[in-house]
């Protein structure tokens, strides 16, 4: 599948296949023994496990140390303070998902300055280059998971209907880019609907902000929510005002496939494949240690998931098997 989107300088993406270790790779590296760090943005969430699964395993498989991992907890502080900290621990490297653009921007170049190669993962802060301040981002297609999350949004909407986006409202690259694909592929596809952006400024505001949109838009009918853990507050809360309503939202979340599978309100998933995603992100992260030249932006093309084909869906991204509650429902 293509990649929709443009990195965050403009860039076309390359392929994951671009990162292919050798056997020879690999004894290189069980030799040096490198010790990496993983800082994420979040922990708490199905994609950041899996997420984590393929890093950890990738590095594992070459003799590279994982040497903590930090949950941020969305906290652009937090996430300050341990690249401070990790930058004086003599690391190789450090793998990153920035919480956020200009606040970390600066703790990120530290690292950079210090010796130690940084591969960036879903966003890149205001200013950083590659090959200057980060040697690599690898990301899915975040402007192509805004235009499926579109799209199977529109199939459920009314002509001359209104249509909602929920958005984060902390300036963040892979948020804003589904922003902007899902507006645009609205505006081109169905010019006859109209689009109401709402924000929410942190995960805690969501339940409250979801309610206040109900009340001011009564006539909404649908909603994309940006990612699957705040769409799950969202469903909470137009369940618990009995607000009948279709949703689509990104990343195959348990929570999320069940509410496709069982028809509570999701209708459509743009799904990242966040282990594969991963993988590519310990690769090179090894290439770049070995001293290989890796692209600036690797990029994962998203899946459309419906309820035909969530449980086979669920299957592909998480390598296991669905849960019962997807089965049954099907």
């Amino acid at each position: 599948m293509s990649i929709s989107g443009l990195g965050p300088h403009g860039e076309r993406a390359a392929p994951p296949s671009r990162l292919s270790l050798t056997p020879n790779d690999v004894t290189a590296a069980r030799d040096r023994r490198f010790r990496v760090a993983v800082v994420l943005h979040t922990g708490e969430s199905d994609w950041s496990r899996q997420q984590l699964a393929g890093i950890a395993g990738t590095l594992g498989d070459c003799g590279v140390i994982v040497s903590e991992v930090v949950d941020c907890g969305f906290q652009a502080a937090s996430q300050i303070a341990a690249l401070e900290r990790l930058s004086h621990e003599g690391l190789d490297a450090i793998i990153s998902i920035p919480v956020a653009n200009a606040a970390v921007a600066e703790a990120h170049r530290q690292v950079s300055r210090a010796g130690i190669r940084l591969i960036l993962h879903d966003n890149v802060p205001t200013g950083m280059l590659p090959g200057a301040d980060y040697t690599s981002l690898v990301s899915a297609d975040n402007f192509g998971l805004g235009l499926i999350g579109a799209k199977l949004l529109s199939d459920r909407i009314a002509q001359g209907g209104e249509v909602g986006l929920m958005t984060y409202g902390v300036d963040f690259y892979a948020t804003n880019e589904r922003e902007i694909a899902f507006g645009r592929w609205i505006v081109a596809n169905r010019p006859d609907l109209k689009l109401r952006t709402i924000r929410f400024p942190s995960l805690g505001a969501v339940h409250e902000t979801t309610l206040s949109m109900i009340e001011e838009s009564p006539d909404l009918a649908g909603l994309f929510v940006v990612w699957d853990t705040p769409a799950m507050e969202a469903v909470a809360a137009l369940n618990t005002v009995g607000h009948d309503m279709p949703v689509t939202t990104v990343d195959l979340g348990r929570d999320a496939a069940i509410c496709l599978a069982q028809d509570n309100h999701i209708v459509g998933i743009a799904a990242q494949q966040p282990f594969r995603q991963g993988v590519a992100v310990a690769e090179a992260t090894i290439l770049s240690l070995l001293g290989r030249a890796v692209p600036s932006w690797i990029a994962l093309p998203g899946l459309a998931v419906t309820k035909a084909n969530v449980a086979d869906s669920y299957q592909t991204v998480w390598r296991t098997q669905a849960p019962q509650e997807i089965l049954s429902a099907l």
